[in-house]
This record gives C-alpha cells, sequence and structure tokens, in this order.
C-alpha cells in the first residue's frame, strides 16, 4: 500500500492543528468547563427550594374507648336519683313510688351489665396527598459562602491546569516539531559521511593495487566505512521514529516541517526582563487556587460550630380529602445546632488550617520555583547561542583540513587515518551544530514557558536570523 504524500506544515500551521486535534487540550477545555459549571450550580444555594409531591395512603385507624368507670358512675348516678323519687311524690303515692323504684332498682344491674365495658372502632381509608413544600436558608453559619468561595477557586484550579496543559502541549509539539528537523539532519549528515567513506575505501582500494599503501590501510578503510553505515542505519531509525512521533502528534499519515531549526545571532533581552509575570504562570495560578480551596476550607470548618436558621412552609392540595390531623397549610422558622457530632469539629477545623498553612507554602514556593526556572532557562538560551556561533569557525576549519587530507592521501602523501580523524571531526562538527540549535530552540521555548510568554515563541522564531537548512552534499 503506497504512503500518502507527507502534509507540508509550518510551525505556526502544526500548532493550529494540535489546538484541534489534541486529546489532552480538550479533555483540559472539558474539565475547565466542569468546574465553572460547578460553581455556577452552588452560585444559587441562597434560593429556597421547592419540591412538590404526591402521595396515595390506604391507612386503618382503630378506636378504643374503657366504659368500665363511665358505667360504675352512670349506676351510681341513677341509684341516687331513684332513691329520691319516693320522697319527691305525694304521701299517698309514695308506697307505690317505692315499689315502682325498687323493682327498677334490681332491673338496673342487669340492664348495664348489657353495656359493654369497652367499645372498639375500626375505620379503614385512602388518601391522595399531593403537597407543595419550600424550604429557605437564612443563615448557614458561614457554610454557603465557603462551599461558593471554593467553587470559584476550583473553577480557577482547572482554568489553571488547562493552561498549563495548553503550555504543556505547545512545549512537546515544539519538541516533536523540531526534533524531527534534527533527526533528519543527522540521518542527512551520517549518509554524507557513509558516502565519504565509499569513496575513501574506493581511492584506498586504488591506491592499493597500485601498489602505494598496504593492504592493512584498506582495511581499515573498509572497518571505517562499514562503522559509518551502522551510524547512518541509526540515524535513519531515529528520523523514522520523530516522523512517526510528529505524525501521531497531529493526527496525519506524515508531516513535511517547512521552519527550519532556527538560532538568534543577537542575545535576547537581560533576563530580569523576563522575570515578574510570575502571577500568571499556570501552576502559580494553579497553586494560588488550591489556596482558595483550603481557605474556604476553613471557613466551612468553622460553620460546623455555629447554628442553622431557616423558613418553611407547606401547603396541601388536596385539602378535602385530607387526614384529620393533618393542617391545610403551615408555615415557619426554625433553628438547628449540633450539640454533639459525631466528628470532632475541633480536629477537623484544626486539620483545614493546616491545609490552608500548607497551601500558602505551596504558592510562595511556586513563585520562587518560576524565577529560578527563568534565570536557569535564560542561561541555557545564552549557552547554546554562543555555543551555536561558535561552531562556524570550527566547521570552516573542519571541512579545509578534510580537504587538505583528502588531497594528501590521493597523491600519496597523507595517510588515510588522517583522513579518517579529519571526516569524523567534520562529522562530529555538523552534529553538534544541528543539535545545538534544536537545544537553542528548546531552550528558548523553555524560557518563554518559565516567565509566562510562550504565545511569543513565533514571534521569536520570525526574528531568528539564522535558519539551519540543509546543506548541499559534497
Amino acid at each position: 500500500m503506497a504512503q500518502d504524500r507527507p502534509i507540508a506544515l509550518s510551525y505556526d500551521a502544526a500548532a493550529h492543528r494540535l489546538q484541534t486535534v489534541s486529546p489532552a487540550l480538550s479533555a483540559a477545555d472539558h474539565a475547565e468547563t466542569a468546574a465553572r459549571e460547578t460553581a455556577a450550580a452552588v452560585a444559587t444555594l441562597r434560593r429556597p427550594i421547592i419540591t412538590a409531591s404526591a402521595q396515595y395512603l390506604e391507612y386503618q385507624k382503630t378506636l378504643s374507648v374503657d366504659l368500665t368507670g363511665s358505667k360504675q358512675s352512670a349506676s351510681d348516678a341513677t341509684q341516687d336519683f331513684l332513691s329520691g323519687i319516693p320522697g319527691a311524690v305525694p304521701p299517698a303515692f309514695q308506697q307505690i313510688a317505692g315499689d315502682i323504684v325498687g323493682r327498677i332498682s334490681q332491673a338496673l344491674p342487669g340492664l348495664f351489665a348489657i353495656i359493654p365495658d369497652s367499645l372498639s372502632y375500626r375505620y379503614r381509608d385512602d388518601v391522595f396527598r399531593p403537597t407543595v413544600q419550600g424550604v429557605l436558608p437564612l443563615y448557614s453559619g458561614g457554610a454557603i459562602p465557603a462551599i461558593q468561595r471554593g467553587a470559584r477557586a476550583g473553577a480557577d484550579m482547572a482554568a489553571a491546569r488547562a493552561a498549563q496543559a495548553r503550555d504543556l502541549t505547545r512545549l512537546n509539539l515544539i519538541r516533536v516539531y523540531f526534533g524531527q528537523i534534527m533527526a533528519a539532519q543527522l540521518a542527512a549528515s551520517a549518509l554524507e559521511s557513509r558516502e565519504a567513506l565509499d569513496r575513501l575505501l574506493s581511492d584506498a582500494r586504488k591506491l592499493e593495487a597500485a601498489g602505494v599503501i598496504p593492504h592493512a590501510r584498506t582495511l581499515e578503510a573498509q572497518v571505517a566505512r562499514d562503522t559509518a553505515d551502522r551510524t547512518w542505519q541509526r540515524a535513519a531509525i531515529a528520523a523514522d521514529s520523530a516522523r512517526g512521533d510528529l505524525s501521531r502528534l497531529l493526527e496525519v499519515e506524515a508531516v513535511a516541517p517547512l521552519t527550519p531549526l532556527f538560532v538568534a545571532s543577537r542575545p535576547l533581552a537581560p533576563a530580569a526582563s523576563f522575570l515578574g509575570g510570575e502571577a500568571s504562570l499556570p501552576q502559580t495560578r494553579q497553586a494560588e487556587a488550591t489556596r482558595g480551596v483550603a481557605d474556604a476550607g476553613v471557613d466551612l470548618a468553622r460553620s460546623r460550630y455555629r447554628p442553622q436558621a431557616f423558613a418553611f412552609g407547606e401547603y396541601n392540595l388536596n385539602r378535602g380529602n385530607s387526614l384529620p390531623t393533618e393542617p391545610d397549610w403551615v408555615a415557619g422558622v426554625g433553628v438547628r445546632y449540633t450539640l454533639l457530632s459525631n466528628v470532632d469539629r475541633r480536629h477537623a477545623l484544626n486539620a483545614a488550617q493546616e491545609n490552608a498553612a500548607a497551601a500558602a507554602d505551596a504558592a510562595r514556593e511556586s513563585r520562587k520555583a518560576a524565577t529560578g526556572a527563568t534565570l536557569k532557562a535564560w542561561d541555557l538560551v545564552e549557552s547554546a547561542r554562543r555555543a551555536f556561533l561558535s561552531l562556524d569557525s570550527s566547521m570552516a576549519a573542519a571541512r579545509e583540513n578534510l580537504r587538505v587530507q583528502q588531497v594528501s592521501f590521493r597523491e600519496g602523501e597523507g595517510t588515510l587515518t588522517a583522513v579518517l580523524g579529519a571526516e569524523a571531526v567534520l562529522a562530529a562538527a555538523r552534529t553538534q551544530k544541528a543539535a545545538t540549535a534544536y537545544e537553542y530552540d528548546l531552550a528558548l521555548a523553555g524560557l518563554l514557558a518559565a516567565s509566562g510568554r510562550l504565545d511569543d515563541f513565533s514571534d521569536h522564531l520570525a526574528r531568528a536570523d539564522i535558519r539551519l537548512t540543509e546543506e548541499p552534499r559534497r
């Protein structure tokens, strides 16, 4: 299957594509959005909570009434009433009244015995009970503001992490993009060295055939040529691996970079000019956001010592079919205070305060580390720049030395060892030049990232006056 033609991309074009295809950037953006949505969700904690509920109830009620005392009281009262009747009628009728009262009195125990000692009543029914309830927090002891501040700090932390992910992704792109260019140049340099040793081996065989040099020198050239071939094969494999890294990063079949390795001959602005932006760095912002979360945790722990006040209400939407004990509506205010908790509130507060102290120290350390990283990165950039510039004279001297040694060898005056040594020196100089340019580009990216100016990388690239394009083959 034929491989697709590589896509030619400049560094800026590659950076733009990476913004659209990077899973790491997409994940960071989703995490930031989720954190901001969480902060928005708890921003309304002071609003009332209104809920509607509906219940279908089937119930049974049993009532029992003890009549023992009532029966005795009624019997006694009846006896008292009857005993007073004979005295209340005329004397002529008192005898008759007494006989009647006596007979009734004798019948009373039997009459009251018919009445049970207790009455039981059982009632079954079903009720549909729709209600609306509302609860409004009046005072939370500081818990609601603490939760809201913590959520906002969490959103800031997610934003800082997203910014850090973007910086790390761009740093990785710089490493891989220019790394492919460097690997290709190293492979080309190794191939050039092998081809030069091929020619040297051919010359050695001719000179041996002419009796100018012994066979041992030809074998020496053969060994050097074979060593150069193995070096080229390793460099070619490394170049293929670098091409694969970039193509996977950008999710394309193959990439042909258009932007070469670069170096600025003039030094950067003084290191002090890169300081002062520590507060805007993603790692510093993340540390400060962590401190905000920890401070909110302290306030939340303190709120557990304080009471909570709330208003509440409930309205029955089916009053005609409600239980006898249920009100049509109810409203009121309440206060709740935890007298004894199964979590030691003092230890919880101490832990929150220690977390806040740790976060504050980490935030200060983050600023110090950012300053140190910026100064160190500036030194690396300047060191790479000077080392690269010093290679120009070394490259010129190595080429001239190789030319002289090759001419001397062909004329039978020079030694093969001198030619091999000169070829090795030139190959090392070519390799070092590409590696030093790559080191400069990586150090520059590290400096800009450490100082919060990674967006300026393309500007530095555009201003660079040295572009390390592939040299013409000899």
